[in-house]
């Protein structure tokens, strides 16, 4: 990353109005929250089941204990707190200057660092309902519970995250879609964008910068008016 990278990127975000931002899990682990498909992620962890098989909804139907116990030793890390990245995004929202985020992350840090207008395409583990009844339960009671969670009416508690073999939040994209396509700026971070539906959002945009920040290449890079390879906290605390 250089300076001149930073200023056109300063430049970029006070010449506009409506910027969106679109991110993934590159902008949680430098909260400490592993991503997926890195040498470290979860992906490359031993378990019983492959990763993604126990996180499929089949599996959360046959093996719901199995799941939880992955689901509560990986997937919950709430001692994680918003970094460099949340925090300039609140502020450029609270500014006026941005107009949505758009996440693939499940963990609720862009509302904790103050972010209002959030489409979580995958959902969030702060929320969980119950499969029957719809009841709503809050994250401590997963952690406070053992083996499958259940309601008071008897159901199976689930977390409101969008697990393999399910369909996204209509609503969720369509506000998504919007933002994006209203957008004269798009800031692209954090994902490798290999993950679709979400990742094919980012065709929505017909605005006038696309930026992209990321540690590794990406296949809308040869569309970016300014590409970044560095980390997302590191880049933003600049801006």
């Amino acid at each position: 990353m250089s300076m001149n990278e930073i200023e056109k990127l300063s430049e970029i975000v006070k010449n506009s109005e409506k910027i969106v931002f679109f991110g993934g899990a590159g902008v949680s682990t430098e909260s400490g929250i592993p991503d997926f498909r890195s040498v470290d992620g979860l992906y490359h962890q031993q378990w019983d089941y492959p990763p993604e098989t126990i996180l499929s909804h089949t599996f959360f139907e046959r093996k719901t204990e199995e799941f939880y116990r992955f689901y509560r030793a990986k997937m919950l890390c709430l001692d994680a707190k918003p970094n460099a990245a949340h925090l300039k995004l609140a502020e450029l929202e609270k500014e006026g200057k941005l107009t949505g985020v758009v996440t693939q992350n499940i963990d609720g840090l862009h509302q904790e660092a103050g972010s209002k207008k959030v489409f979580e395409l995958h959902g969030s583990v702060l929320r969980n309902y119950c499969t029957k009844c719809r009841k709503f339960y809050d994250v401590h009671y997963i952690i406070d519970s053992e083996g499958v969670p259940k309601c008071e009416c008897g159901g199976v508690v689930k977390p409101d995250v969008v697990l393999y073999e399910e369909a996204l939040d209509d609503d969720v994209i369509n506000g998504a879609v919007r933002a994006i396509s209203e957008a004269d700026t798009l800031i692209i971070g954090g994902t490798s964008l290999n993950v679709y539906p979400a990742a094919g959002l980012v065709r929505y945009f017909n605005g006038k910068n696309t930026v992209i920040v990321n540690m590794s290449p990406t296949q809308m890079d040869k569309n970016a008016d300014l590409l970044v390879c560095d980390r997302i906290g590191s880049v933003f605390s600049q801006i």
